[in-house]
């Protein structure tokens, strides 16, 4: 490895492809992209698995806490890791060290003109990652960064000096009032908690708050000061909430655009599928949030493999059996989604424990779900189940998965929830004279016709 898993290292610079002949220091301390198996293994979590005879009744309800540890790797997250890192390498590929210390004279010295006149990083990644609430969008995400340093140290670059910090990414929240001022104090103080310095201190020491123009132009400062690689914007949709009540989430949306462009970073937004509502209305925001667009699993083998990883994870003095019927019904209460799935896991234990049965069955799973109140969606805007993303470990294969899945979509639209058992009444048995039966075995309406007034259930009206 590069470098240790530590949040801040010294750089270390090996060449790289992408930033050509041109020096680049910045893209060339960038860590190695990892591969899917390196990336699962450092992503998964099992703690030990219980020995439930063993344990006290008193530690039986305790024990469940591991639950909330448990991590497993499926490969869409794989690809939100190499969505992430290439978003963060082409922040360094479009801005190089001088131009980043031109712009930020100029942005200082509010000179537009030669804003203007400076290279424009076209090439900055924008998009976003939207998906069904408790699919683990944010918990994914979260783990996926911490793969990378989030702070890299410059000291030395070839005979030159060169002492600043790069900050190769942020994760901060859409404020719940969708206030620019807010999300600048946000982006500010996560810059802060990353290299230990003290800007937020600043507004403290002021009577009064800085303006919202004065906030995000020393944000736009920041990043560039500190060669921000990308910042991702949780809970996106609190900007539509807002909106759809006071009309504010135009502001913010064009600082967000004006982060982009000017402090030439790339910004990724997550959160739920309402959050489309407002990248598509927005013609300027199209092609800056296209992305991911998640589903729960599928009742496959995907699907059956996450909760066989939590299955161990028993406190009931016996241990139920992986057995279909409690899988398939697992499936259909949790709709797939792994938040729902690890609830209704945890939740039926304690019923269980509560009530003195000795393992799990189906009538302690069914009062888990009434007892968490969980009612899955019956539709979900159009995106990709989990279960559909396939990633070999070859950067050739990565790179044509991430493309497939990341396809633009921009009308919105539904598909139905997916259950493991089959829902409806069974499809009849139909006697040979049936009427649909008939109707059906004729190839055109002259033939359906002729079966019909054979077996005399068709009748034929002539004109007058």
């Amino acid at each position: 490895m590069k470098y240790p898993d530590q949040p801040a290292v010294d750089a270390v610079y090996t060449p790289n492809q992408l930033s050509g002949a041109q020096p680049n220091p910045f893209l060339e301390a960038m860590p190695e992209i990892l591969s899917k198996e390196a990336l699962f293994r450092r992503l998964a979590c099992s703690p030990p698995q219980p020995d439930a005879a063993q344990l006290k009744p008193s530690d039986r309800r305790r024990g469940l806490n591991a639950l909330s540890s448990v991590f497993v790797p499926l490969d869409y997250m794989a690809v939100i890791y190499n969505t992430l890192y290439c978003s963060m390498e082409s922040t360094y590929t479009a801005s190089a060290t001088i131009d980043s210390i031109r712009r930020v004279h100029a942005i200082h010295q509010g000179d537009g003109a030669a804003l203007a006149q400076l290279p424009v990083a076209t090439s900055t990644d924008s998009g976003s990652i939207l998906g069904v609430p408790g699919i683990g969008k944010s918990s994914t995400i979260r783990r996926c960064l911490r793969q990378i340093p989030q702070v890299i140290r410059h000291s030395q670059y070839g005979d030159s000096k060169l002492y600043c910090n790069q900050v190769t990414w942020l994760m901060v929240e859409c404020p719940g009032d969708c206030s620019v001022k807010t999300l600048a104090l946000n982006i500010i103080e996560a810059i802060d908690r990353a290299i230990g310095s003290s800007y937020s201190d600043l507004n403290q020491r002021v009577a009064r708050l800085p303006s919202a123009s004065v906030l995000a132009t020393r944000v736009k400062i920041l990043c560039l000061t500190h060669h921000v690689g990308l910042i991702v914007i949780d809970e996106i949709q609190n900007a539509i909430l807002t909106a759809s009540r006071n009309k504010q989430s135009k502001a913010l949306i064009k600082f967000l655009v004006e982060l982009s462009n000017e402090a030439c970073t790339s910004i990724y937004y997550v959160g739920t599928p309402s959050a489309e509502d407002l990248f598509l209305s927005q013609e300027h925001l199209k092609r800056r949030t296209r992305g991911l667009r998640l589903l729960p699993m599928r009742p496959d083998g995907i699907y059956r493999r996450f909760l066989h990883e939590l299955w161990p994870y028993q406190y009931t003095p016996e241990r139920a059996h992986f057995a279909d019927g409690l899988v398939n019904l697992m499936y259909d209460l949790s709709g797939g989604i792994p938040a729902y799935i690890v609830k209704i896991f945890c939740e039926a234990q304690v019923q269980a424990l509560q009530a003195g049965a000795a393992r799990l069955d189906d009538k302690l799973i069914r009062k888990a779900v009434e007892t968490l109140n969980i009612v899955v969606p019956k539709t979900y805007a159009k995106g990709t189940y989990l279960s559909d993303f396939s990633v070999c470990d070859t950067d050739e294969d990565a790179e044509t998965d991430t493309e497939a899945d990341t396809a633009e979509a921009l009308e919105p639209e539904s598909v139905r929830r997916l259950y493991a058992v089959p829902r409806g009444r069974p499809k009849a048995k139909r006697d040979k004279h049936d009427i649909l039966t008939l109707a059906a075995a004729g190839q055109d309406p002259e033939t359906a016709a002729a079966a019909l007034e054979q077996a005399g259930l068709l009748e034929v009206f002539t004109g007058a």
